[in-house]
């Protein structure tokens, strides 16, 4: 299990590369160790493969050594140290945009940005697909939630017409359309260009760059540079730094304006402890690292169409997520019909995977209170650090591992 210092991640338990297990199961970096075996890890969006990087270990360290693990203050009283600041200006300068304001939990972010800037009334249109945390932040809310189809840009535009249409209170509401880039639920990639031609019905856009920062775009700034829209066509973005980043944290960024109100309203700003400066200052070499190195991208995008190449016409699982996605997300080409049996079937499938082949592969298992109802899948995360073989091993052992399986379930 990874350390805790102070309620959070240990940097250099977070940060070990794999020869350096903390336990019987540490599931970090391209490698890693499961049950004292190693395996190749597809379970971590360590998308650009940051994780156990020297510059980011360093960057830790000095940051331990020169402030500690932190005040334990919230940032409006006194937990905003420079470094906060500094990688406040380090996101803004890095995506284009005016500002933008850290939060000290990837998670927290959502909750905290979405029911800062919408109240009781406010009318929200979501995708159906969107992770548990954006769902927590939506009830958190208590705005008035209208669903449409995932990634369906003719159902959003329904969904915006019944929502207005006929509603004379709407133009005095505020309206949000909620999104994620890429959807950590299939791995689909939102179409920012059609979505931004919908704000005529003008609602403003919240979207959540988690997975696609560092990873979209010619330079990783994401799916606004991956669609040529100006990043200030979009009203809020939100992301985690536990992926491409190789940290832990969010970040709202927008606006001076939008920033400033979640000073003063964000819950997970005035009443959580602040960001720990070490993870703060790893922020800010990851995306120094990303600008240096602009084969890190080249590097994940050809890892990922060599396993789309390796796994498109596999047995009895189709690829559900959008070819330039870093969530390769399997589905049953046949389900069962029952949740709870295609669910056995994809995590014996990701059992086999890891005893067979010592590939680590997660089944799309969600908790009770998460509404999703996409269908499960195998999701595999690509990774910059993955090699050739590492990448035609998975596939290979996918293959077998599909075949056998459910071959065996038809008879």
């Amino acid at each position: 299990m990874i350390s805790v210092m102070n309620g959070f991640p240990n940097p250099l338990s977070l940060l070990l590369p794999k020869t350096c297990s903390m336990s019987h199961q540490h599931l970090k970096g391209p490698h890693a160790i499961v049950n004292g075996k190693e395996v190749i890890n597809f379970a971590s969006a360590n998308y650009l493969g940051l994780i156990g990087h020297e510059k980011l270990l360093d960057s830790c360290i000095s940051a331990l050594e020169k402030y500690g693990v932190g005040s334990c203050g919230p940032r409006a009283f006194i937990g905003t140290i420079d470094v906060h600041l500094d990688c406040e200006a380090r996101i803004a300068n890095f995506l284009g945009t005016p500002d933008s304001i850290l939060y000290s939990y990837g998670l927290s972010t959502m909750f905290s940005a979405i029911p800062a800037f919408c109240k009781k009334g406010d009318v929200i249109v979501a995708d159906e697909g969107v992770h548990w945390s954006i769902q927590n932040g939506l009830h958190l809310s208590r705005s008035t939630v209208a669903y449409f189809k995932h990634n369906d840009m003719d159902s959003l535009r329904s969904t915006l017409d019944k929502v207005t249409a006929g509603n004379k209170r709407a133009k005095k509401l505020r309206r949000y359309i909620v999104v994620e880039a890429v959807y950590q639920n299939s791995g689909q990639i939102a179409p920012l260009d059609e979505i931004i031609r919908l704000k005529k019905y003008r609602f403003r856009v919240l979207l959540d760059e988690s997975n696609s920062v560092g990873v979209l775009g010619c330079t990783g700034r994401g799916l606004t540079e991956q669609f040529g829209v100006p990043v200030e066509k979009i009203d809020i973005i939100t992301a985690a730094m536990g992926h491409a980043l190789a940290t832990e944290g969010g970040f709202c960024t927008g606006s001076s304006r939008v920033n400033d109100h979640q000073r003063l309203s964000g819950s997970g700003y005035l009443f959580s402890a602040s960001l720990p400066p070490y993870l703060a200052s790893a922020a800010i070499t990851a995306i120094d690292i990303l600008e240096e190195n602009p084969s890190l991208i080249r590097k994940l995008k050809e890892n990922i169409a060599l396993l789309w190449k390796g796994l498109s016409d596999i047995p009895g699982l189709s690829l559900a997520s959008n070819p330039k996605s870093p969530i390769v997300f399997l589905r049953l080409k046949k389900p069962t019909g029952c949740a709870r049996n295609d669910l056995q079937l994809l995590e014996d499938i990701a059992a086999y995977v890891l005893k067979e082949g010592s590939i680590c592969v997660v089944a799309s298992k969600r908790s009770t209170l998460d509404k999703c109802r996409l269908p499960m899948g195998i999701r595999l995360f690509v990774s910059a650090a993955h090699s050739e073989s590492d990448l035609r091993k998975a596939c290979e052992t996918l293959w077998r591992a599909a075949a056998r399986i459910l071959e065996e379930n038809t008879k």
